[in-house]
């Protein structure tokens, strides 16, 4: 019983909220590690209490497990009570009693403008292999120029098809997440990468960015050609495609766009989760002050 609500619960955030594959995993990774913590105590989700979430939280710390990791579990479960009592007519959450840690302040890692021009240019500098396709230094070059120009998130950039992207009125169709629409416009470089690669790659319908079977790429290709090219840059630490979505937000802000133009360009939903970009720019502002001021210290 237990077990189809978990999958009833799965199967609404797939289709009617548009999570992600990887919450959904995560979410249901989430779900089996509470209820083997639970051990033989476990009757059920709906004669589980405050109590219950409050011991297997208190071992999670004792465990050493991080703060996210804790957050990350506890949302999963909180997401399914909710649908619990909305959907299934469960009286009331019990993990709503239970206090959370306060989630560690890590501020955002950006890569600096000389750092992105470098690796933006690398794919075209490197010597192609012989089984390498000629296109896909070309496509490689347009999905970094497109991550940095217009701040998507990985599945954002993965699901894009031909017909997103608008030349003309130079921007493109972005369905975010709980499949949110917006309109992000696109920098000259990636839509003259867009041009190249599509010329030849001969790509004018379906998905946008292929893979060398002509399918629709994959997230861990585009995982995988990222470190490919950090592995040939200078650049000291790895990163993320979703580092060149916090560089896209931190060099806006650097420049003087207001938040509520970057918080519309990378599909936030809340104000405060754009807010923590405010918070890099300050830590840089204040490097330059102190790097440059001949009586900063």
């Amino acid at each position: 019983m237990d077990d189809a609500l978990e999958n009833d619960f799965l199967r609404f955030m797939e289709v009617e909220r548009s999570a992600s594959p990887r919450t959904l995993v995560n979410y249901r990774l989430a779900l089996e590690n509470c209820r083997t913590w639970f051990g033989g105590s476990f009757l059920g989700w709906r004669d589980t209490t405050a109590d219950d979430f409050r011991r297997w939280l208190f071992d999670m710390m004792k465990q050493g497990l991080s703060k996210a990791t804790i957050r990350l579990r506890f949302a999963a479960v909180r997401s399914f009570y909710k649908f619990l009592v909305h959907r299934r007519g469960h009286p009331k959450s019990p993990v709503a009693e239970v206090q959370l840690p306060k989630p560690e302040k890590k501020l955002p890692v950006v890569l600096n403008l000389a750092q992105i021009d470098e690796l933006l240019a690398l794919p075209l500098q490197v010597p192609l292999h012989k089984q390498t396709k000629p296109w896909m230094p070309l496509r490689d070059a347009a999905i970094l120029e497109l991550f940095y120009s217009c701040g998507l998130r990985i599945a954002e950039l993965r699901g894009l098809d031909v017909k997103d992207l608008d030349f003309l009125g130079e921007n493109v169709r972005v369905l975010g997440k709980g499949a949110k629409e917006r309109i992000v416009p696109i920098g000259s470089p990636a839509l003259s990468a867009l041009q190249r690669y599509q010329r030849e790659a001969a790509v004018t319908q379906g998905a946008l960015f292929l893979g060398k079977n002509h399918t629709r790429i994959t997230q861990q290709a585009i995982d995988q050609l990222l470190k490919k090219y950090l592995k040939l840059s200078s650049i000291p630490f790895q990163i993320s495609p979703h580092k060149l979505r916090h560089s896209f937000a931190t060099h806006l802000l650097d420049a003087g766009a207001d938040l509520r133009s970057v918080q519309s360009l990378l599909g936030h939903a809340s104000l405060s989760t754009t807010q923590i970009y405010t918070h890099v720019t300050k830590e840089r502002l204040r490097h330059a002050y102190d790097s440059a001021h001949p009586r900063a210290k």
